[in-house]
């Protein structure tokens, strides 16, 4: 069976919470990688930003969306989403665009178990974590050339 361990990227790139945006992005299209593990000083992970991270500061500002009931205004959009979407827009550091507290694997959970996480949650990006420490990072081209291989024996 084929594992997290057996297909994970080893030599993790990561940033610090504190890392400016635009290094952020460099490194993801230099490195030609989807996403970056966020780790603190003593190396615990918290968070994960992703192209898609840097790509929502493009967006259009969501507008609330509301209707009126006996004279009342009841809103159908809550203020936090509106909030978050707006930091992350003028986000300037990795840790004001970043997504806090991501989902992880160990490194024995299986392939099978992996691509169902990154389908069912739409990620690419999942840090594999031993014991609380960053161990590896598996993107969906990991998954993609464990395939091809296998489809060569």
């Amino acid at each position: 069976m084929v594992t997290a361990k057996d297909i994970m990227t080893k030599d993790v790139i990561t940033v610090h919470p504190e890392t400016e945006i635009i290094h952020a992005a460099k490194l993801l299209l230099e490195h030609h990688i989807n996403g970056l593990p966020v780790v603190d000083q003593e190396g615990r992970l918290r968070g994960i930003i992703c192209q898609d991270d840097l790509i929502a500061q493009q967006k259009k500002l969501p507008l609330p969306s509301f209707f009126i009931l006996l004279d009342s205004i009841i809103p159908l959009t809550s203020y936090k989403k509106i909030e978050k979407a707006v930091q992350k827009m003028a986000a300037i550091t990795v840790n004001e665009a970043m997504t806090p507290n991501p989902i992880t694997v160990a490194p024995e959970t299986s392939l099978e178990d992996i691509a169902t996480l990154m389908v069912k949650h739409t990620i690419h990006t999942l840090p594999v974590l031993d014991q609380d420490k960053l161990v590896g990072i598996i993107g969906k081209e990991d998954i993609l050339r464990t395939l091809m291989s296998e489809e060569k024996k």
